[in-house]
């Protein structure tokens, strides 16, 4: 389930260490007060707590929230430990994170973006 993210338009992974007590009201005030960002918007909001081996995913289905919890029986989250940022991070990324590796692959080959040509 949380990894078919595909109607997803952004991913926003919480740098550092989130409480993972919070639930929807809670993530959604971290969102909108800490980041400046819009939870209602078609974005997934990722979180870890400081044990890393669990993660909460907030999302906006349109008439609701839902709210993902995923706890790993073995291993940790290679989370990013940056106190007090969110992380824009592709689909690729995020996959690579749930299968416990780095979001920073310092070997993968970065994709290009397009500039205009005047």
């Amino acid at each position: 389930m949380l990894g078919d993210i595909g109607g997803v338009e952004h991913i926003y992974l919480a740098c550092g260490n989130t409480d993972m007590r919070k639930s929807i009201d809670g993530l959604s005030a971290i969102v909108q007060q800490n980041f400046q960002l819009d939870p209602f918007s078609n974005s997934l909001f990722l979180f870890c707590g400081c044990k890393s081996n669990r993660i909460k995913a907030l999302y906006w289905e349109g008439d609701g929230f839902v709210l993902l919890y995923k706890r790993l029986e073995n291993g940790r989250f290679q989370w990013p430990r940056t106190q007090d940022e969110v992380r824009l991070i592709s689909d690729q990324e995020f996959r690579w994170l749930l299968e416990g590796l780095s979001i920073d692959q310092p070997k993968a080959v970065k994709k290009v973006l397009q500039k205009s040509v005047l």
